[in-house]
């Protein structure tokens, strides 16, 4: 299954290798794996974070998340095909394109 900007997946969880946490995938298609390796920022349910950009079901153009989230715009990933887990649905390019300008502010 290739994935597209916008997908939200359940990752391999980098710190405990028991537990899977939910990502979207913020590369385009211009990544030079597409379908086999993605970029992607972490989701939390943590509200206590500075600077995590809260999900609504106005974001979701398909499905959700069954707990109110945040996008981690410091929490990048790079899971390759073999971590990826389930898939439960699609944000807005907006709101990807919102967490993307936040993740550079951090690269600049």
């Amino acid at each position: 299954m290739t994935l597209e900007r916008g997908d939200v997946v359940t990752v391999s969880d980098p710190f405990d290798d028991n537990e899977t946490r939910p990502f979207v995938i913020v590369n385009t298609d211009d990544h030079p794996f597409h379908g086999e390796q993605y970029v992607a920022l972490t989701l939390t349910t943590r509200t206590w974070f500075d600077g995590t950009l809260p999900l609504t079901d106005d974001d979701f153009v398909e499905g959700g998340v069954p707990d109110d989230s945040f996008v981690v715009p410091w929490g990048v990933a790079s899971p390759g095909g073999g971590v990826i887990g389930e898939r439960f649905g699609e944000i807005r390019s907006s709101t990807v394109d919102d967490a993307v300008d936040a993740l550079t502010t951090y690269l600049r």
